[in-house]
């Protein structure tokens, strides 16, 4: 599938301007210099009487002129400057009051009519909750309504604040991968945004495990190896192919959709640069050095993917009270690797996707890739453009 690069806008013109403006106050200084030169030498004596004043009358040339430089570099830099800021206050993004549509599925006036009926939850986090709506063209959306601000908070009457959020959620539109939920519309309100998405209704992969986990779904190796490589081509499209590089910061079950074919769909995708106080991660999911020195890069994000393939090939949740025994290490990628180096990776993985031989020998493979994904160290971590070749060896897709 041909990928979109998603890149950001340079300005190239203001640096053309300035040294055009440099060689014009230069060349007018050097200009006037040499018209005071030409008019002082024909009124001077012949050169045998005019020695000591010649000296001091060149002085005062190589004077004027280093003068004329540092007048015209000084008065150019600050019309310079006068034009970029008066450029940039001209093309300063509007704040908009109605629908942003990025989709020609979606009508704005229909959307706005939509939204002030939505009711229906599917599901909430401490950023901001999930409602499912229908439009009246029969078109299914999912909207989150994200609320960026402190209540009280002088942030939410900044407009500043909401310039900046606007232009990052136009990025945000930018992004086109199918291992990735799109940003189809939005819209600010006072103390809020509207994020408009397609519904997926079959659910995350939260709500797939949990089905899992109580008999009521059967998932097999092959879904789950599908979707974990479709995780990682999520991953890999916000690490490489956008410019400059997209962070996740929130990868968890919840955050990935299943579309009917368990086709994984990333969502909440680059909202912590948005959200000052984004509540990053849940429980169990959280690369250490996020919480230790506040640093989060592309192999926090690998760290998160990797506690993900954990839950695909054991069936456990990561915050379950059996992982807080001391003999089991503390968190589901301890206790992985602990009987990964034990030689008895077997006994951890999920008990409903054993069966052929060529199949296990695939999962112990993945459980191999799982913890050097939960390394501890970043530098330790594959990048998700190794995870995918990596993956993919596993079974051809």
């Amino acid at each position: 599938m041909e990928q979109a690069r998603c890149t950001y806008p340079q300005k190239s013109s203001f640096a053309i301007q300035i040294l055009f403006l440099l060689i014009c106050s230069l060349l007018f200084s050097c200009g006037r210099c040499q018209e005071k030169t030409i008019k002082d030498s024909s009124s001077e004596p012949p050169w045998p009487s005019r020695s000591p004043a010649f000296k001091i009358r060149l002085q005062r040339i190589i004077l004027s002129v280093f003068l004329g430089i540092i007048t015209g570099l000084i008065f150019s830099l600050l019309f310079a400057l006068l034009i970029r800021w008066f450029v940039r206050y001209v093309n300063r993004t509007p704040i908009l009051k109605g629908p942003v549509v990025f989709s020609p599925k979606i009508p704005p006036k229909t959307l706005q009519l939509a939204l002030a009926n939505v009711t229906q939850l599917l599901g909430s986090s401490p950023n901001g909750n999930y409602y499912k709506a229908i439009l009246d063209n029969g078109l299914t959306i999912a909207v989150k309504r994200l609320e960026p601000f402190e209540p009280g908070s002088p942030e939410a009457h900044s407009k500043s604040v909401k310039r900046r959020i606007q232009q990052e959620l136009e990025v945000l539109a930018c992004l086109r991968h199918r291992n990735l939920m799109s940003l189809r519309a939005y819209i600010r309100e006072f103390d809020r945004f509207c994020l408009v998405y397609d519904y997926v209704p079959s659910g995350s992969l939260e709500d797939a495990m949990s089905k899992v986990r109580q008999n009521q779904m059967q998932l097999s190796w092959e879904a789950r190896l599908r979707i974990a490589i479709g995780i990682v081509k999520g991953l890999q499209y916000l690490h490489f192919s956008c410019n400059p590089t997209i962070l996740h910061c929130n990868l968890k079950p919840t955050n990935v959709m299943l579309d009917a074919e368990s086709e994984p769909r990333l969502a909440d995708c680059g909202l912590a640069k948005i959200i000052p106080s984004f509540n990053r991660m849940a429980s169990g999911y959280s690369a250490p050095e996020s919480f230790q020195n506040c640093r989060y890069t592309d192999k926090s994000d690998v760290f998160s993917f990797g506690v993900i393939l954990a839950v695909l090939l054991t069936g456990r949740n990561p915050v379950d009270p059996f992982f807080g025994e001391g003999s089991n290490g503390g968190s589901l990628g301890q206790w992985l690797r602990r009987l990964q180096q034990a030689g008895e990776a077997r006994e951890a993985l999920d008990k409903s996707i054993l069966g052929e031989e060529v199949e296990e020998d695939e999962m112990l493979m993945a459980v191999r890739i799982a913890v050097v994904c939960l390394s501890d160290l970043p530098a330790d971590r594959p990048s998700s453009d190794e995870l995918v070749s990596m993956l993919t060896q596993l079974n051809s897709f």
